[in-house]
């Protein structure tokens, strides 16, 4: 096997991959270099420097594997590889610790002015008195998202006698009690945090999470930190609040533009602020290197490797028929996630029909990237949906039967949470996912790039018409609607596919008709 580095990675990852193929390091190719190079290659190393375009992964006709030597893909053109049958790999496991422990850095420098007072001492001046701190012993820590680094700050705080409490709606309860951490809702962590911490990824759900809603609810003492995404923060929001005394202050080290010299934060008072370091550690450099070497070494001899960003091509006869259930069993699993209220304890997959007869472990890894990909930063694919699952607590069964009546293919997820059950089925149409029904009301939906909005409500006379009237006036319009129900001025499912997103505002005015119990506004 041969192996072509392109960026510079640390030396252990260099000595890993040599122990196992014909290594060549050439840094600084142009890209036509790159375009000559590559066809004689079985494995492509990069950082964040070099561009794989769908260009390059054509020419790399031996290539069996991309490893990205970082936690971002965003150079490389997954879908290209992807379509090639080329794995490609990263490593976010290797920048834990390292981010872990710039989060805590923040902290301590927030609770005492280091920033402040060396400056200040560097300027000749001893100002002890303007820079006294606080303790953080006694404080609470509110971590809002408890994965792999959330959980290493946790840990770190309770060393440091601090109250540590938790938020996170995709991680189980004995997971929080594992951890010695108290679980809370949102609304107590905003509220009780005296440094509040995120680490979730950044997604269209997870877009300025934090802005004047959640600071006007944090205490005037607290202090925000953010290691994670700068998308997560609305920027103008929390200069506001700043100025305005709403919160203490924050410690930030990513911005949603970088680099971030010009950006107000950098400069507030207010602001102890870092150029994005949090994996900028030697070690981390090495970790990276060396957990991307032994996934790249792994594919290449046949092995699982847990942070393929990409699924294996399915090949031959199961993937001919289960390729269009693998597409619709992650609209239903990302389906079932927005619809879902509470803590998710398991979920079950039911296979029905001819499709029952294939190995479904391509579904299943479908539908768990479904679940999961509005609420966590890993990318789940055949290679580690089981992994990942295991180790966000879900626990996954399935199960099988010969006849899908009325359809002669039927999936459904169905999930238990702990403030109910939720479930999803659906089913493919002429080479098209259709979605066939929503918890027992049968319906037919194209899943298209939309919204929808459910209302379960009483059926009567004027239901529609009172909806359609405060849709109209909100200038949304209705793309289609049906109902299903159980009988005649029963309990009934309305559904709206609408042509735009429906605000907050008008989903309360919804909300408050009449015999509507739940509404819930999600995007297919």
């Amino acid at each position: 096997m041969a192996i072509l580095v392109v960026d510079p990675i640390a030396e252990d990852g260099i000595d890993v991959l040599r122990s196992h193929a014909e290594v060549e390091v050439r840094l600084g190719l142009s890209p036509n270099e790159l375009l000559q190079l590559v066809p004689k290659y079985q494995a492509l190393v990069v950082r964040s420097e070099t561009r794989v375009t769908a260009d390059v992964i054509a020419a790399g006709k031996n290539l069996q594997v991309i490893g990205r030597a970082g936690v971002g893909v965003d150079n490389i053109d997954v879908d290209a590889a992807t379509e090639r049958g080329i794995v490609v790999v990263n490593a976010p496991a290797a920048i834990t610790i390292t981010t872990a422990e710039h989060t805590f850095a923040l902290i301590m420098a927030a609770a005492r002015n280091i920033p402040q007072a060396a400056q200040s001492l560097r300027e000749g001046r001893w100002d002890r008195s303007k820079f006294v701190g606080s303790e953080i012993r006694g404080k609470t820590l509110g971590v809002y998202g408890m994965g792999r680094i959330g959980s290493a700050v946790a840990k770190r705080a309770l060393a440091f006698e601090m109250d540590v409490i938790g938020f996170d709606p995709y991680l189980p309860e004995d997971a929080f009690q594992r951890l010695g951490v108290e679980l809370v809702d949102l609304e107590s962590l905003l509220a009780r945090a005296d440094f509040l911490t995120l680490h979730v990824p950044a997604t269209a759900d997870t877009e300025n999470l934090i802005g004047s809603v959640e600071f006007a609810k944090m205490k005037p003492t607290a202090w925000l930190i953010n290691c994670a995404r700068g998308a997560l923060v609305d920027e103008a929001a929390l200069i506001d609040a700043l100025d305005r005394g709403v919160i203490a202050g924050a410690a930030l080290d990513v911005f949603k533009v970088e680099p971030a010299a010009d950006n107000p934060l950098v400069r507030h008072p207010k602001v102890v602020s870092t150029p994005h370091l949090a994996a900028s550690t030697r070690e981390a450099q090495a970790s990276v290197g060396v957990e991307t070497a032994e996934q790249i070494i792994a594919v290449l001899e046949g092995r699982p490797a847990p942070f393929a960003v990409n699924a294996p091509i399915v090949s031959g006869e199961t993937a001919r028929v289960l390729g269009p259930y693998a597409h619709l069993t992650q609209i239903l699993g990302n389906l079932c996630t927005q619809l879902a209220e509470g803590r998710m304890r398991s979920v079950q997959l039911t296979y029905s029909g001819d499709i029952a007869d294939y190995d479904t472990t391509v579904l299943r890894a479908s539908a768990i990237r479904g679940l999961l990909e509005r609420v966590s930063g890993e990318n789940v694919n055949l290679v580690n949906a089981s992994i990942v699952a295991r180790n966000r607590g879900l626990r996954i069964t399935e199960r099988t039967t010969s006849t899908a009546q009325p359809y002669a293919n039927l999936v459904l997820i169905h999930v238990e949470t702990d403030r109910g059950t939720s479930s999803v089925g659906g089913t493919v149409i002429n080479g098209e996912p259709h979605i066939v029904c929503i918890d027992d009301y049968w319906v037919t939906v194209v899943p298209t790039d939309s919204h929808l909005l459910l209302i379960r409500h009483t059926d009567q006379p004027g239901m529609i018409g009172k909806v359609g009237t405060i849709l109209g006036e909100a200038d949304i319009n209705i793309s289609s609607m049906q109902v299903g129900r159980e009988r005649p001025r029963g309990r009934a499912l309305m559904l709206l596919s609408l042509d735009d997103p429906v605000p907050p505002a008008v989903v309360r005015r919804i909300s408050d008709v009449t015999n509507l119990n739940d509404v819930k506004s999600v995007r297919i």
